[in-house]
């Protein structure tokens, strides 16, 4: 790899406090890929958050030195994520990043034993499957059903009609539980984050219900989502989905980022 060149990286940024799924409160490095095969749009939860990665994509801006000298910034913080759009679509560029992270914060005693190392999360809708020489810490693994479709000749976030050919992209690409169970046997944790709520969403938590039925995933490893993209939405769907996780055993996680900040970048 050419450590001069641009690669599809839009936002490196951090240290910022992680707001969703099981390391919720941990200070990460964040890596931002650009670049995804979903085009997701929640009704009422509006488009993904980071629409200008997917849906509208725009061209990375940091070289692999930016990233590394970057992350040698803050030795403190040995927590990455790995997040965009769709990191799995850059398997080398991922893999090169890890490798760096990883010995960048690893110590060791004097017999060699690790007794610190950089622990990574990749965040993935799971489309993809990625081998990397280092075993990622944390597959966050949401995929994405049928509340994600995008409805034709509906605007975009930039004004632009949703085409024909972005629907049949993103239905093509949901829901391949083959390469998720590929993905998930080949590093070291996960969780299964889906974008649901439940008590608005019967139908869509079936379907949810039937994909943790194939890939075995056990319910303490399951943090159910809030689809929404304002703070106003996610605060009228959190009284609901929290009851309905404990009510029914699951882990609730918010996005608490929006609630901090709304739509603005890099938090």
């Amino acid at each position: 790899m050419d450590f001069d060149k641009i690669v599809p990286v839009l936002e490196l940024y951090g240290p910022v406090i992680q707001s969703e799924g099981s390391k919720v409160g941990i200070p990460h490095i964040v890596v931002r890929t650009t670049g995804c095969v979903m085009r997701c749009h929640f009704g009422e939860g509006g488009f993904c958050d980071s629409w200008y990665t997917s849906i509208h994509p725009e061209k990375g801006k940091y070289t692999m030195n930016d990233i590394v000298k970057f992350m040698m910034k803050f030795p403190e913080c040995n927590h990455l994520m790995l997040t965009g759009g769709s990191p799995t679509m850059h398997p080398q560029l991922c893999d090169t990043i890890v490798q760096y992270f990883k010995n960048f914060h690893r110590i060791t005693d004097d017999n060699g034993t690790i007794i610190r190392e950089g622990v990574v999360t990749l965040e993935t809708e799971g489309s993809h499957i990625m081998v990397t020489t280092f075993p990622i810490d944390l597959i966050s693994l949401s995929p994405k059903f049928s509340n994600s479709i995008p409805v034709e000749g509906m605007m975009t976030p930039i004004g632009k009609k949703v085409t024909a050919g972005m629907v049949r992209q993103h239905k093509k690409s949901m829901s391949n539980t083959r390469n998720m169970r590929i993905l998930l046997d080949n590093h070291t944790d996960y969780h299964f984050k889906p974008v649901v709520n439940p008590t608005e969403m019967p139908e869509v938590w079936d379907e949810v219900l039937e994909m943790i039925e194939e890939l075995n995933i056990p319910k303490h490893k399951v943090w159910i989502m809030p689809p929404g993209d304002t703070k106003e939405e996610l605060i009228r769907i959190y009284p609901m989905l929290m009851e309905f996780c404990a009510e029914n055993g699951y882990n609730f996680t918010g996005r608490d980022h929006i609630i901090a900040f709304g739509d603005k970048r890099e938090v």
